[in-house]
């Protein structure tokens, strides 16, 4: 079964707009695990307008599933993340000040940087990720750069679900088998919310994790995160 990994960031967020620690992000990474989470996701920025370079040090002792950090490999980025040696580290092309991701890696270009960095991680331990989009040519750039995974962006497959699923959905069926032709583990997130996420699930083979916070989150606010998970789980079995 796919796995679900919870992004926290969204709780950060509440907890930033007042101060103070209400609601606490290690208690949120803790009862996200209890409720059925198969790992937890953060993606500290250089602001920290959300989820702080503290709470990545405090949230990396007590994951006892899977903890995965995202971001632009900046210096103190990579400093960070080998630091608190996570199970595994997706690499993102954020610009500093984007509110959010929209946008894969362009592997061809960007290669000789990220082979270094990637090797870097690799050697730590640490599994490692490249956020791409559904296109052949960055997927084998990925494998070019020897990275362990690639995370499918899949903010167009969820613009067009409800227009037409097949075709929005064929571009990522089709990455997620070359990837596995490639020997590259297939993860995916953006976007994907209770409406669009079973149907992703059940068309993407090979499917190994996906990563779900602003949607999820969102749904929290009105079923309980204890239910939610649950829902989005559901959503994954096969």
């Amino acid at each position: 079964m796919t796995k679900l990994s919870v992004n926290i960031n969204k709780i950060a967020t509440i907890r930033n707009a007042r101060g103070g620690n209400i609601p606490n992000v290690v208690e949120a990474a803790i009862n996200c695990e209890r409720f059925g989470a198969d790992g937890i996701t953060i993606h500290p920025r250089p602001d920290e307008r959300h989820i702080t370079y503290n709470d990545v040090r405090q949230i990396a002792p007590i994951v006892t599933t899977e903890f995965n950090i995202e971001g632009y490999p900046s210096k103190s980025f990579i400093e960070l993340v080998l630091s608190v040696k996570p199970h595994q580290v997706t690499l993102v092309p954020d610009a500093p000040d984007a509110i959010t991701s929209n946008a894969g890696w362009d592997t061809l270009t960007h290669q000789s940087f990220l082979s270094s960095i990637i090797s870097d991680f690799k050697g730590a331990g640490i599994r490692t990720s490249l956020f791409v989009e559904a296109k052949s040519k960055y997927i084998e750039g990925a494998k070019t750069i020897q990275t362990d995974r690639i995370e499918l962006y899949t903010e167009s497959y969820a613009q067009y679900y409800a227009i037409v699923k097949e075709k929005a959905v064929k571009p990522f069926v089709e990455s997620a088998i070359l990837a596995k032709e490639l020997g590259l583990g297939i993860n995916a997130g953006h976007d994907l919310n209770l409406d669009n996420l079973k149907y992703f699930s059940s068309s993407v083979p090979y499917l190994e994790e996906v990563s779900i916070g602003h949607a999820l989150i969102s749904d929290a606010l009105y079923l309980g995160l204890e239910k939610t998970i649950k829902s989005y789980k559901n959503c994954l079995k096969k």
